[in-house]
């Protein structure tokens, strides 16, 4: 009996530090919303990946405007949102650095205009619904720019984009700036409606990502490698044919909407493997880096004084987790 006590002793003594790691380990609070490229996440969730690297996550969901804004006021330490929008919150004090490209997109954000309207130019004297400060209001200006138009040539209408769908209804505007779902569900409603501009007419205008708090990253760097790594795996089972209905159906479940109508959506969607992403990290000017979209849009919110002073973009953005991912897959 008391050689098998010296056994279990010995058990005891060998797992009493894992058991003690695992309740130091922190768990890290990430908030998503319905976009394809941060409702993946959800994969990752329902698949184990996030307990395959050993990283405890808490997934928190949100409409897109309550993610920022429980980030600004630390209720999270990481939120899934455009590229924009983490100028803007880092502008406005919510520092913040991108760590991770979850892709561009592709055609899901829209201009749909209602019956009778075809094009932008003749956006001309109308009323456009547009979240004031959102990259929905800079995908707007482009493509006002692009047909020779200015913002003053249309009047501009401040809306939450989750009502997107249900004001262009109402008849109150003549068309709406909004992303999947909300820009699907207007064409959906408003019968006769047209996209008259997309995303996919300016590929890398509107980046996805995820952005840490600069406090969580400081002290949880090694755990912040694994949720990349975590991502990765929800790409490969995205990308396999085998597996690729499954993860639709995950997602669209978390969203209540049809799995043929959430393989539309991802459609629009281009998520990128790290080696896309990489590429996109790249220091370059224009829309096919993430650092020169940056730019542009940190101009656009500046010159329209969404914030007071530019963002150095170079600050807030990092590849290092993306090529670390890459070096340890060699």
């Amino acid at each position: 009996m008391s050689g098998f006590k010296f056994v279990i002793a010995g058990i005891l003594s060998a797992i009493a530090p894992l058991v003690m790691m695992a309740a130091d380990q922190p768990t890290l609070r990430i908030g998503y919303s319905d976009w394809p490229g941060w409702t993946a996440w959800e994969i990752a969730d329902k698949k184990g990946f996030f307990q395959k690297h050993g990283v405890k996550v808490k997934l928190e969901w949100f409409e897109y405007g309550p993610s920022l804004d429980a980030f600004s006021v630390g209720k999270i330490d990481a939120v899934g949102l455009s590229n924009g929008d983490a100028m803007v919150l880092n502008a406005t004090g919510a520092r913040n650095v991108i760590i991770l490209i979850n892709d561009y997109s592709n055609g899901n954000d829209k201009i749909v205009a209602r019956p009778g309207i075809n094009s932008v130019k003749e956006l001309k004297g109308k009323k456009v619904g547009v979240e004031f400060g959102c990259l929905s209001h800079a995908l707007l200006i482009n493509a006002l720019t692009k047909n020779g138009l200015k913002e003053s040539d249309v009047e501009l209408v401040n809306m939450p984009t989750h009502q997107a769908a249900q004001i262009l209804e109402t008849g109150e505007v003549d068309a709406v700036v909004a992303w999947q779902p909300h820009s699907g569900n207007a064409l959906e409603l408003v019968k006769g409606s047209k996209a008259i501009y997309t995303s996919a007419d300016e590929p890398g205008i509107i980046y996805d990502v995820l952005t840490v708090s600069t406090e969580s990253l400081m002290k949880h760097r090694d755990e912040w490698k694994k949720v990349i790594a975590a991502w990765y795996d929800v790409i490969d089972f995205l990308n396999d044919p085998a597996t690729r209905p499954e993860a639709i159906k995950i997602m669209a479940d978390r969203v209540g909407v049809s799995e043929k109508k959430y393989g539309d959506y991802i459609d629009g969607t281009r998520f990128l493997t790290a080696e896309e992403a990489l590429a996109r990290f790249r220091k370059t000017p224009g829309f096919d880096s993430i650092y020169g979209s940056s730019e542009i849009v940190d101009k656009f919110f500046f010159g329209n004084k969404i914030y007071k002073k530019s963002v150095d973009v170079n600050r807030h953005i990092t590849p290092i987790f993306t090529k670390e991912y890459l070096s340890r897959q060699k």
